[in-house]
């Protein structure tokens, strides 16, 4: 079954205390490469059958109106995933 995958970041003027606890963690765990890290949201959509302009409109409304709070979030990303099996995923 198709997916359509919708990813929701925090707008970049405001704080991410998550990103701000992971990127203190990261050197202490190694990494030390990295100097920040914003974290966001991530949906999977999945559809029973073909996905089309439509449907792909509805997945763009909803992730605007439902899956993120446009005051503090913006969706940065609305497509359809390339199918796989369940193995390959695993």
């Amino acid at each position: 079954m198709p997916r359509i995958v919708v990813d929701v970041m925090p707008k970049p003027e405001i704080l991410d205390p998550q990103g701000k606890a992971i990127v203190g963690a990261l050197p202490r765990l190694g990494f030390t490469a990295f100097s920040g890290v914003r974290q966001g949201k991530r949906f999977e959509l999945t559809v029973d059958g073909e996905v089309t302009e439509e449907i792909l409109e509805q997945a763009r409304n909803a992730a605007s109106t439902m899956l993120s709070n446009p005051v503090i979030e913006d969706v940065v990303n609305v497509e359809v995933l390339a199918e796989d099996t369940e193995a390959e995923r695993a």
